[in-house]
């Protein structure tokens, strides 16, 4: 059941490219994407379900849903030169990261820490903010929060935690 939710979560993100961003069809399947990205690993938990590849289902399926949110999102949006810059940055840590885990252990390792759940509850809030929030303020606190998780992943994972 916890693989269906995520496997939802993964055709209703290839779907929102076919809709506007902020549209009220766009903000339903964004809504149901992101209900289904907090509920699957309860469910997994509670039906003990718990597994490798629904671990990394789970991963490839936000990974596409922050990728289609950057493609329909990034166009409209005017996002400083600087924030732009310390995006490219986390992106280089987060790439570092699997690297590292790549070569330490031999495969990908990505951690559900506390931190990275923060920064994926921020980065799915931050859209539904644009409206009210300027994207400098609100991407500067995303940005702060991913990039200490980002950091402590990278620890993590050189010291094989």
């Amino acid at each position: 059941m916890a693989n269906i939710l995520t496997i939802i979560r993964i055709i209703f993100s290839v779907m929102l490219l076919f809709f506007p961003a902020f549209s009220p069809t766009f903000y339903f399947l964004y809504l149901t994407a992101g209900f289904t990205d907090m509920i699957d690993g309860t469910v997994a938990r509670k039906t003990n379900s718990l597994s490798e590849l629904g671990s990394k289902l789970d991963s490839a399926s936000d990974f596409l849903l922050l990728v289609v949110c950057f493609i329909k999102l990034l166009p409209i949006l005017r996002i400083p030169i600087w924030l732009w810059v310390w995006i490219i940055l986390i992106a280089i840590i987060r790439l570092v990261n699997l690297i590292s885990g790549y070569i330490l252990q031999k495969k990908i390792i990505v951690k559900h820490t506390i931190l990275n759940k923060i920064t994926g509850a921020l980065l799915f809030i931050l859209p539904l903010t644009i409206s009210f929030v300027e994207i400098k303020y609100s991407g500067a606190i995303v940005c702060t929060v991913a990039t200490v998780a980002a950091v402590q992943e990278g620890h993590l994972i050189k010291t094989c935690e």
